[in-house]
């Protein structure tokens, strides 16, 4: 894990983003939530060593205007989009910012902590993976690691 680096989680929905804040801090992460896009843009000035687990569709400022304002501001970051809509439009949005990956609520909070921890270790920005590759991924890695026994 990639420790000493931020993760911001900005998710208009209370018990959506205290419940994210509270599983990255028990992994270890440096971790801020945020109510809205307004309000971390306000307080935060994020790095480009920092990850963004960000609601694609909130009140006031969705997700993708969010990112295209960090953008405008020469903020690159990897960004892990969520949403509890899983249609192709909200997944063609993720794409076109090029998160890191893509995560239908409820999350799966294993796989989205080793998404986290790949965004964050990623030295390319810009690499979509949505959750079932991620999930493949982890499943692999339990696999391997019990063939080693």
């Amino acid at each position: 894990m990639v420790l000493s680096r931020r993760v911001f989680v900005v998710d208009d929905d209370p018990s959506a983003r205290n419940g994210l804040v509270r599983l990255l801090r028990t992994a270890g992460h440096d971790t801020r939530g945020f109510g809205s896009a307004d309000q971390f843009l306000e307080e935060v000035v994020p790095e480009a060593s920092d990850c963004l687990v960000l609601d694609a569709r909130m009140p006031g400022m969705l997700g993708e205007e969010l990112q295209a304002e960090l953008q405008r501001r020469g903020i690159r970051l990897p960004i892990i989009v969520i949403s509890a809509d899983d249609d192709s439009e909200t997944r063609q949005n993720a794409l076109r910012m090029k998160a890191a990956a893509f995560f239908r609520k409820p999350v799966d909070g294993p796989a989205l902590l080793d998404a986290i921890d790949w965004a964050l270790r990623s030295t390319k920005i810009g690499g979509y993976h949505d959750e079932n590759e991620i999930n493949e991924s982890a499943r692999r890695k339990t696999i391997e690691s019990r063939d080693d026994r």
